[in-house]
């Protein structure tokens, strides 16, 4: 997979150099020359099981520089800048202009959330501070729903609920639950062990459970495994 990251500050390096470690081909869109200069010899070159490294020095929001960078030859673009505004041009550029296939988008400040969505090419935002709020949440919530992250421009979230004394599923099987169609549960983790949900698996008291819903599912998966 060809993988193009645009901006290359902790996050983008970091996210560059796993990639590329797991054999995937990263290009590096960043516009500071001396960042490139400072960073091209230790990220750079082949990596890990086959994967390579490669940097342009561009303007990831100039279409003439994401042309001469060949975008259109990418599988991802990562918009990993420290600027939302810079993220959202360069989802939009990259979806609508270079008919990239998927393109995940970092958020900054958590007030600029609604912004990241279909309309400006984004597949997947990613809110650091949401995702945190997210997972304290889900620490500390039992008998509550949790949205843990929006996949697919939102058609898709990922949610955990903690089953209380009380929820409708304990002591039912995965098969006897009555999943709706367009949902599944994607794990269960009990006293530390994660189970991939069967047909046979019976849910338990205090069971963390992952599901994937849609927006118009959610409310009956909810009620399922909580109840009210």
């Amino acid at each position: 997979m060809r993988v193009a990251i645009a901006g290359a500050g902790n996050v983008g390096q970091f996210i560059a150099n796993d990639l590329a470690t797991n054999g995937h081909d990263v290009l590096i869109l960043e516009q500071d020359p001396a960042v490139v200069s400072r960073c091209t010899p230790s990220l750079s070159g082949p990596r890990g099981d086959g994967g390579r490294l490669e940097w342009r020095t561009v303007d990831a929001c100039e279409v003439s520089s994401l042309r001469e960078a060949e975008l259109d030859q990418v599988d991802v673009v990562v918009a990993a800048t420290g600027d939302d505004e810079d993220n959202l041009v360069i989802s939009l550029l990259a979806k609508q202009e270079f008919a990239v296939p998927r393109v995940v988008a970092r958020v900054n400040h958590p007030k600029n959330e609604w912004l990241f969505n279909e309309a400006w090419g984004v597949d997947v935002a990613v809110s650091t501070p949401h995702l945190i709020l997210a997972l304290t949440e889900e620490a500390l919530s039992v008998g509550s729903l949790v949205r843990l992250l929006q996949l697919e421009r939102g058609r898709a979230r990922l949610v955990e609920v903690t089953l209380a004394p009380d929820s409708p599923v304990i002591g039912k099987a995965v098969r006897e639950a009555g999943m709706p169609r367009d949902s599944t549960f994607v794990a269960v983790v009990r006293e530390d062990h994660v189970i991939v949900p069967r047909g046979d698996t019976t849910f338990e008291d205090g069971d963390e459970v992952l599901a994937l819903v849609t927006p118009d599912s959610e409310d009956e998966v909810r009620q399922l495994l909580i109840g009210h």
